[in-house]
Parts: C-alpha cells; sequence; structure tokens
C-alpha cells in the first residue's frame, strides 16, 4: 500500500509560463497538423507491418515512448511491467516472482500520479490508487505508450488531462485480407518454477464491418525459486549467508477477454470491451529475520465492460462517448500464527461515462470541451468480527477545455485547463473544486532536419485514496490533496534512410511534489497515521535512442538504449536528519539496453536472436541515507532466440528465453529477493 495525492492552480504559473516561452522563442520549428487516424479493420491488400519505435516528430509536441509489434514480442517479458522496465524515466516496485505485484513510478512522482488506460480508459482503484501491471499479458496487447505530461492530442478525455504520466495498453485489434473470416491463435508457455501458461485467442470476421475477438490465458507457477539471503554488518563482517527457497510465492490466475469492433463510413467506429481476471495467489512476505515462509493468501476478481463510440460531422467537429462498469473483489487472509489473525474482504465498484468534443475552427486552430463523471464505492468486511461492514463512496466530475495551435509550419502549441470537483461519504475536510492548468510547445528549427525541441509546464493532484482517509488505525480524514508541479524541456531527432533509422531523444525534467501524503507512526507498533508533509523537489535527465540498421542478406540490427539521471530530495524541514537526502528508492542512475538480429527468408522463414541488460543503480530504503538503509545495484542480463516458419495459410513459432543469464541475486525492494537464472519457452500456432 502506498500513499500520495492533487491541488490547484499555484502562484508561480505566469512565471513558469514565461519560462517555457523564452525556451520556445529560442528556436521555430515547423510541424504538421496530426489528426487522429482510425485503424483500418479490414484490408483487401495488407503489407506486412514494419517496426517504428518513435512515430514521426510532428506528430507529437511530446514525444512517447513505445513498444509495440514484433518488437513488443521479442522483449524478455511476460507482462506489462516486465516490458516497461525498458522506458526511461521508469521505475517499477516488484515484489518478485510471477505473482509479486507490480506498480510503476514514473520520474519519480509516484503510482498514484501514473495514470494506466486499457483501450483509452483509465484503470482504476479508488482503495489504493495503484494498478497492478503483473496481471495485464502482453500475448493480447498491440501497442504500448508512456506520455510524460499528457497524451499530444487534445481529443481525449477531461480525465487524462489530469495525470502526471499515462500509461496506454491498446489491445490488437484484427486485420482480415481477402477471404478471410477466421484467425486462430493457441500458445503454450512453460518454463521454470513449474510455470504453465497456455493462451488462445480467436478473431472472427461477423460482416464487412463488424468483427469479433476473443482471447483467454491460463498462468500457474508455484513461485518457488532459490535466493541467496546475505546481510553484512558496516564493518564488512558478515551477519548471515545462506541459501534458501521463496515460499508461499505460487499464482493461479485466468484471464478472459471479448471485443467487438464495428466500423461503419470513413469516420465512424465503435468498440465494446469485456474484461475478467480471477487469480489466487500467495502473499511471499518480506525476509527478516530469518523467516522463510509467510501464511498470507490473497484472492482477486477484476471485472470491466468498457465501450467507446466515435464519429466526425462536416469533417470538422469529432464527438467520442465513453462508459465503463467495472466490479472488483479482493479477500486477504492470514494464517501467519505470529501475525495477528485477519480474513478482511473489499468490494470496489466503478461507473465512469466520458463525453468529448473537438472543433476545427480554421485549419491551424483545433479547440475541443470534455466531461467526465466516475462514482466509486468501496465495501469493507472484517469476517472475523460481527458488524463490521463499512461502506465508503465517492464522487468525480472532470471537465476540461483545451486549445491547439499551428503557426504556419514552425510552431505547434496546446493549452489546457482541468477541473476536479470531489465529493465523498463519509464527509471529509472540504474540498473546493481545482483548476489546474498545463501548456505545451514544439518547435522545429530547420524545416529540412527531423529537429524539434518540445517544453511543457503542468500541473497535477490527486486526492487521497479510501485507504488514505479511512483505513483503521491509519486513515486520516482530513487530508489534503497532493499537488505536483511539472516542468520539461526535450530536444528529439530523427533520420530514416533505406539503409538506417535513427531515433534519439533527450529531456531535462524539474518537478515539486507539495503536501505529499505518508505514513507516519504515532509511537505504537502496528499503529500509524495518515499526514501531509512537507515538498520534494525532483530534477532528472531522460536519454533514449532507437536504431535500425538494414543490412545486407536480409539481415536487420536493431537496437534500443535508455538512461536515466536523477535526484528526488525531501525538502521538507531542514531540522530533520533526512533533510536533503534522495526519497526511498529512487536511484540516482538506472538505464537498459535491447540488441537485436534478425533474418528472414527468401521463402519466409524468420529467426531472431535478441539480447537485453537492465542496470537500476545505488539506492535507500528509508528516508535517511545512512549505511543501514543502503540498497546495492543490480543488473540483469537476458537472452532470447525464436524462429518462425509459415506453412501456406498457418505459422508456427519457438521462442526460447534465459532470464537474469549470469545468475545475479539482486531485491528490487528490500528483503524481496527476486528470482536468479530461469528459463521460458513458447511455442506458437496461428492461423
Amino acid at each position: 500500500m502506498t500513499f500520495g495525492s492533487p491541488l490547484g492552480l499555484g502562484r508561480t504559473v505566469t512565471k513558469r509560463i514565461f519560462f517555457i516561452l523564452f525556451v520556445a522563442l529560442c528556436a521555430r520549428s515547423a510541424f504538421a497538423v496530426s489528426e487522429a487516424e482510425l485503424d483500418s479493420l479490414y484490408n483487401d491488400f495488407r503489407i506486412d507491418e514494419v517496426e517504428v519505435t518513435a512515430r514521426a516528430l510532428a506528430k507529437d509536441i511530446i514525444v512517447p515512448q513505445t513498444l509495440k509489434g514484433e518488437e513488443l514480442q521479442r522483449l524478455n517479458a511476460l507482462t506489462v511491467a516486465d516490458a516497461i522496465r525498458y522506458f526511461s524515466g521508469v521505475q517499477i516496485k516488484d515484489y518478485g516472482g510471477i505473482g509479486g505485484i507490480k506498480t510503476i513510478n514514473v520520474r519519480s512522482m509516484g503510482s498514484q500520479h501514473t495514470a494506466v488506460y486499457y483501450n483509452g480508459v483509465q484503470l482504476g482503484n479508488a482503495q489504493n490508487g495503484q494498478v497492478d501491471l503483473g496481471r495485464f499479458s502482453l500475448d493480447n496487447l498491440e501497442e504500448i505508450q508512456l506520455f510524460n505530461g499528457q497524451k499530444s492530442d487534445i481529443f481525449q478525455s477531461a480525465r487524462e488531462f489530469g495525470a502526471a504520466g499515462n500509461v496506454y495498453l491498446t489491445t490488437r485489434k484484427p486485420y482480415f485480407k481477402n477471404n478471410e473470416r477466421v484467425h486462430v491463435r493457441a500458445q503454450m508457455r512453460f518454463g521454470s518454477f513449474a510455470l504453465a501458461n497456455p493462451n488462445v485467442g480467436v478473431d472472427v470476421k461477423l460482416t464487412d464491418a463488424l468483427s469479433l475477438t476473443f482471447d483467454a490465458e491460463y498462468v500457474y507457477s508455484d513461485g518457488k525459486y532459490p535466493f541467496r539471503y546475505r546481510r553484512v554488518f558496516p564493518n564488512g563482517e558478515t551477519a548471515y549467508d545462506t541459501t534458501a527457497i521463496r515460499q508461499n510465492g505460487d499464482v493461479n490466475a485466468v484471464r478472459t477477454e471479448l471485443g467487438l469492433h464495428h466500423y461503419y463510413r470513413t469516420t465512424g467506429f465503435w468498440r465494446v470491451h469485456a474484461y475478467n481476471y480471477w487469480s489466487e495467489r500467495g502473499v511471499p512476505g518480506a525476509i527478516v529475520n530469518n523467516v522463510w515462509r509467510n501464511g498470507e493468501r490473497l484472492w482477486d476478481r477484476n471485472t470491466f465492460v468498457q465501450g467507446q463510440w466515435q464519429d466526425e460531422w462536416w469533417n470538422r467537429w469529432s464527438t467520442r462517448v465513453l462508459f465503463k462498469y467495472a466490479n472488483d473483489y479482493t479477500q486477504y487472509k492470514n494464517y501467519d500464527e505470529r501475525l495477528l489473525p485477519s480474513n478482511n474482504r473489499y468490494l470496489q465498484q466503478e461507473v465512469y461515462t466520458s463525453f468529448a468534443n473537438k472543433v476545427q475552427v480554421f485549419n491551424w486552430w483545433d479547440v475541443s470541451l470534455a466531461y467526465d463523471y466516475q462514482f466509486n464505492s468501496l465495501n469493507r468486511e472484517n469476517l472475523l468480527l460481527v458488524d463490521s461492514k463499512e461502506y465508503f463512496y465517492r464522487h468525480s466530475h472532470w471537465l476540461s477545455a483545451a486549445t491547439a495551435f499551428n503557426v504556419k509550419e514552425y510552431l505547434r502549441m496546446q493549452a489546457s485547463v482541468l477541473m476536479t470537483a470531489v465529493s465523498q461519504q463519509p464527509i471529509t475536510n472540504s474540498q473546493k473544486p481545482r483548476f489546474t492548468p498545463g501548456i505545451f510547445f514544439s518547435l522545429r528549427p530547420y524545416p529540412a532536419i527531423d529537429l524539434s525541441i518540445n517544453a511543457f509546464y503542468k500541473q497535477s493532484y490527486r486526492y487521497p485514496t479510501f485507504n488514505d482517509l479511512y483505513y483503521t488505525d491509519l486513515g486520516n480524514a482530513n487530508l489534503r490533496p497532493e499537488l505536483a508541479r511539472q516542468h520539461s524541456v526535450e530536444i528529439a531527432y530523427r533520420k530514416a534512410t533505406q539503409k538506417y533509422e535513427l531515433n534519439f531523444g533527450a529531456s531535462y525534467y524539474y518537478n515539486r511534489v507539495t503536501d505529499k501524503i505518508i505514513a507516519y507512526p504515532k509511537g505504537q507498533q502496528f499503529r500509524w497515521t495518515m499526514l501531509n508533509l512537507g515538498m520534494v523537489k525532483i530534477n532528472g535527465v531522460d536519454a533514449k535512442a532507437d536504431m535500425s540498421f538494414y543490412l545486407p542478406l536480409r539481415f536487420v540490427l536493431r537496437g534500443r538504449l535508455n538512461y536515466t539521471y536523477q535526484t528526488a530530495i525531501d525538502v521538507t524541514n531542514p531540522n530533520d536528519t533526512y533533510y536533503g537526502h534522495q526519497i526511498p528508492y529512487i536511484p540516482w542512475h538506472s538505464g537498459s539496453f535491447v540488441l537485436s538480429l534478425d533474418w528472414q527468408s527468401k521463402r519466409g522463414d524468420h529467426y531472431g536472436l535478441n539480447y537485453s541488460f537492465i542496470y537500476v543503480g545505488e539506492r535507500y530504503s528509508q528516508q535517511e541515507n545512512i549505511i543501514y538503509n543502503y540498497v546495492q545495484p543490480w543488473y540483469t542480463h537476458d537472452l532470447s532466440v525464436y524462429g518462425e516458419w509459415p506453412i501456406q495459410r498457418y505459422s508456427l513459432k519457438a521462442n526460447i528465453e534465459i532470464n537474469n543469464l549470469l545468475g545475479q541475486d539482486y531485491e528490487v525492494i528490500q528483503n524481496y529477493p527476486m528470482p536468479k537464472q530461469n528459463v521460458r519457452c513458447t511455442l506458437a500456432f496461428r492461423y
């Protein structure tokens, strides 16, 4: 469980806008008007997909980080969390193994400031504000995108303007060639720690405009992997050094998805998507005081149905409607005799709708207006007590106005303001509607060169979660929202020829977070309270490069490099012993590198070799940066090889992955050991 929150207009907005204007006017740039184009559902003739790891610079004020198609499948990744590790400026909190909870933290803002969208609709969790990315498989995904600030297109729901960072997960869409009506995919993945992961998918062309998709998978693993448990005293002497087997880390999960896609005319479409996820898993817990086994169990059921309708009128007015209903059930049991017994049950429900419009006033000027409404409820029950049922609910409203300008072909600008209003029961500290602005620029100094300079300033905030406000012996009903202010300047360059393609980007960012929500001890063990406390200042540099080289004899060499340097320091109170210290689990240095070599024969056989490296530097597990809280750097090497063979209308594919090739002992979170060397094999069939 983590904590965090939001706010309104700051006194320094004007100064920040002048700062960005100064940066923007130091160069001039050209760009092309970006209009969201509908994906083509059916094609009588379709060229094989060509992988591009960055979109054309002229189309994005803030260039997103993207993984898609074959590049996404080549990574040694099982879940979305595994793949997102290869983005710059990102930290993944991983509590170990396939079943361990995995959350995302972008530019040290906290997981509650990062919104995750599934086919354009946000995944929510009003209870604790976190989304477990470990339960989203890559097998049904077409693309993952990460935007810092917000998406470049102002035609979006109001809620999308509110987050500090946005992750977009897009499921695959059906494509049919001439006379094709059915596609079938079957896949079996197995590997270390008794992993069994079958997956099946079906696409059906019902009519020329309507198609159905179905995808299902099952995941099982006993989660028993060896790890080394070693601690060293500050004087260098070994406190203990032993090897053990991770216990209670098993997972048993089933995911099913069903989608309907309908396109009409050339401008309109609607989609409906149903998702269900069920799991039972052990909670392995921390390895402390030579305790190797924990008795905690967790049951989850996550179900939602969502839809989207979009159309365009008179070639200038576009309308989009979103809706969603979600029902999430969680049960937590603790059988551990060393701890207090517990058997808690939680039921969350969510109703969400969005209505957005965009009008092209002139060819160089667009405006948009959107309104979102969401209802959240939480039922909490302690099954060990009588009459322990509690009920909380929240009404949230978002209203956004945005505009985008194209100044000839040199400058692109975007500005937005979002109003957020929240009411809830039980009534907490009264909160007035909050207004948060954002302003974005993109310039291109030399039209003949695909070079752009991008900058933005944005405010965002979040309200306390239900756990922050009401959790037993922990909540504080008077918490204020947590405000985040972001400043960012980026330079991006792209060059493409018949022999190679290069995408490069580097950005500097400065963020401030005030009224940070933290858990604070009240003096008694296991009894804490929530407080708004001070300020965190974040400075960082992200650098990323994507390269593709088209070699003789049909070889293609691809490389992807990411690096992040950042400081995130607590500047709340100069009298604190940790004043000016790096906040917990934020490394100064981190990065990743991916290298792949592909070859395709004349008959269509496809072979590939993929190597990836991830590095996370030194950091601290507590607020005080002292040797007792020091966490060592870690890195992993992963290797995979695959082959794909077309047989008439069929396709067979085999893939072997070796993860943590050198068998390094490491921990992402202190006292939660990660697996050493492990292997996964995949066999896939497509029709």
